[in-house]
């Protein structure tokens, strides 16, 4: 029985991209597994997209790395983006 590299590598790449987001950003605060989930999915999903579409420009193996990248700073915008809509955080108390 053997795993899929798909998983792992989406893992990998999605860890690089949360790892640029907070090197820009500065800070991720509580939001940082909400941002690294968003990457993975997103990563995970751009190498899928990628493999049907027949991308194989940088590829490990069956995972197109340049639509795995896009999708999860896609994701990682989505993420951002509503975090910004979103309501406020809590006042500290005083």
């Amino acid at each position: 029985m053997t795993i899929d590299p798909g998983l792992p590598i989406a893992l990998l790449v999605g860890l690089g991209c949360t790892s640029v987001y907070v090197l820009l950003r500065g800070n991720a605060g509580s939001r940082l597994p909400l941002i690294y989930a968003a990457a993975v999915l997103g990563a995970w999903a751009g190498a899928w997209i990628g493999a049907k579409v027949g991308i194989r420009f940088l590829a490990i193996g069956e995972f197109p790395l340049p639509p795995a990248i896009v999708t999860a700073g896609l994701g990682i915008g989505i993420v951002a983006i509503l975090a910004t809509l979103g309501p406020a955080g809590r006042e500290p108390r005083p």
